[in-house]
């Protein structure tokens, strides 16, 4: 099998490498054809402008009455069917009168190569000058002429930069040169002006090559890219029909070795795998799989018991922070207890002393013998002590923990519950209290006094933060659909950090006035009702809380009746 894999990668290699090279050459010369060709007409389409333009009797007359007042907008208009770079109009000084680009209107050329050149003949001119940035700028220019009469100079320039552009996404490295052998265009720019053997000497074509791939790794995988030799680059050279010009391009076969070398090692791969698949049928034994098997056991046995002892450990801490949360939510509860409790004693007294006005009225009433209207008076008592009656009832029923086993629970109920606690503060702060409860029962499975708990934290957190507030509006807003959303929009001043207001001990509150646990003990009880708490900032300002409980249908509900 070994010598047959030696056999098969020899012959694969010699005829992968004479395949690839083939076909690298006729891509290359192909290449070679279209970039000569894509030149020369772009110079042909060129050369035949300025004769055109140079007949045209709008600019003729343009250049005797001295009146160039249109002359720009028909060069540009030219200029965008023809696909120039640019055109100009010169007067007979060298001054540009006209031209697409109107920054160079007022410029002066008339010691320019291709302006005295066209002056000196009637023939169309091509001159190629380096600019100050080290790009070759290449124009045709004719004389215009009325009659005999020389009137001022066309020129057309070329736009040979857009074929280095083109080229610097391939894959090889290219040169144009002149007559002269020097570099006029290349995907290398410091080749540029000099003879093509200086160019090479100064920036080598490996270089010049990883340049223009962008490679992050260096040619052909060595450290060093001018170390590659010169084997393994294909130099080609085509003439491009346009005074003795030269396009030369290097293509490196390094591509052809990572193709080959990827066969390869395919069939490197599958020879291995075969050889791998010989020795382990040979090699398979009953008794090696029986211990394989033994051992297998004593090490799944010794992780059973080690898993088994990280789930009780993990179920032990679980029911530690279990009862450490429905601490913490207690302790929340009898806090909450303790700030309502100035202000339920203050609506406990206004009452009182209702009772004791009444008391005193009905007492002359009998005296007077009006007896009819001492009842009513007795009456009116009555209603202030069920009043009473019912404040300290929700207070009670407020301090006792929630139980674990979850009932049919009316949010609206739990929501008039809550809002009864907090009466007394959100008289006391003057809040215009808005409520948006359906006609209907909104049912939920739930703890009574744990949702109790989380809408009076909400509604204690709204309160907080409208503190100082000019207008201190409180919304309440219950939905029913698959969900039951509960909705509490406060007109503060919103939220600060939305990802940290859940976390334990967070509070924009001043030193001494909250700890932060509000919000996370909320969270909490919500997630173990099966629902989720979220907060935002609302479209017209204040912060708005969502209470997102899963809804229990019709069905449900008379399934448990």
């Amino acid at each position: 099998m070994i010598v047959a894999a030696l056999a098969a990668i020899a012959v694969a290699n010699s005829l992968l490498t004479q395949r690839f090279v083939e076909t690298t050459k006729q891509r290359a010369e192909l290449r070679q054809s279209l970039y000569a060709g894509a030149i020369l007409s772009e110079l042909q389409r060129n050369s035949v402008v300025p004769l055109l333009l140079a007949r045209d009797p709008t600019l003729i007359q343009a250049l005797n009455a001295e009146d160039f007042s249109t002359s720009s907008q028909r060069l540009i208009s030219y200029v965008d069917e023809i696909g120039a770079a640019s055109i100009r109009l010169l007067d007979m000084d060298g001054r540009t009168v006209a031209a697409t680009d109107r920054e160079e209107l007022g410029s002066v050329h008339g010691s320019s190569p291709f302006f005295t050149e066209a002056t000196d003949t009637t023939d169309t001119v091509f001159t190629l000058v380096p600019n100050e940035a080290g790009l070759y700028e290449a124009s045709f220019s004719r004389v215009v002429q009325d009659g005999p009469r020389q009137l001022g100079v066309l020129q057309v320039q070329v736009d040979l930069a857009q074929f280095e552009i083109r080229w610097r996404g391939t894959t090889a490295a290219v040169a144009v040169t002149d007559a002269a052998g020097t570099v006029i265009l290349s995907t290398e720019p410091r080749w540029r002006g000099k003879p093509l053997a200086e160019a090479l000497a100064v920036t080598s074509v490996p270089s010049a090559l990883d340049r223009a791939l962008a490679s992050a790794t260096s040619f052909g995988g060595r450290d060093d890219p001018d170390e590659v030799s010169s084997a393994s680059l294909m130099q080609m050279e085509a003439r491009v029909p346009f005074r003795g010009w030269r396009l030369v391009s290097f293509t490196s076969y390094e591509s052809v070795r990572e193709r080959v070398n990827g066969v390869l090692a395919l069939i490197i791969m599958g020879f291995a795998l075969l050889l791998a698949l010989g020795f382990y049928l040979l090699n398979r034994r009953a008794q090696l799989r029986s211990l394989l098997f033994q051992r297998e056991s004593v090490q799944l046995r010794r992780l059973n018991d080690r898993l088994t002892k990280e789930i009780a450990e993990r179920k032990r801490v679980q029911e530690e922070l279990k009862e450490t949360e429905q601490s913490l939510a207690q302790s929340s509860k009898l806090a909450a207890l303790g700030e309502m409790s100035a202000a339920v004693s203050h609506e406990l007294n206004q009452p009182l002393a209702a009772m004791k006005t009444y008391l005193a009225g009905a007492r002359l009433l009998l005296q007077r013998r009006r007896s009819d209207e001492a009842l009513s008076s007795f009456q009116r008592i009555d209603d202030l002590i069920e009043r009473m009656g019912a404040i300290t009832r929700q207070l009670k029923s407020y301090a006792r923990k929630g139980g674990e086993a979850f009932e049919q629970v009316d949010v609206r109920q739990a929501v008039s519950s809550a809002l009864t606690l907090m009466e007394p503060q959100l008289r006391q702060q003057t809040v215009k209290l808005s409520q948006h409860l359906p006609e209907g029962p909104a049912w939920v499975m739930a703890d009574r006094l744990r949702l109790e708990q989380v809408i009076i934290n909400l509604v204690r957190n709204a309160l907080d933060a409208m503190q100082g507030a000019d207008e201190r509006e409180l919304d309440i807003l219950l939905t029913v659909g698959d969900e039951v959303v509960l909705a509490v929009r406060d007109s503060g001043a919103g939220i600060e950090a939305p990802d940290q207001l859940f976390e334990p001990f967070y509070t924009t509150k001043k030193p001494g006035e909250g700890v932060g646990l509000g919000l996370a003990i909320s969270s909490g009880i919500v997630g173990d009702l099966g629902g989720r708490l979220t907060a935002r900032n609302g479209s017209s300002g204040g912060a708005v809380f969502e209470v997102r409980l899963p809804a229990v249908g019709q069905a449900a509900l008379d399934a448990a009746e």
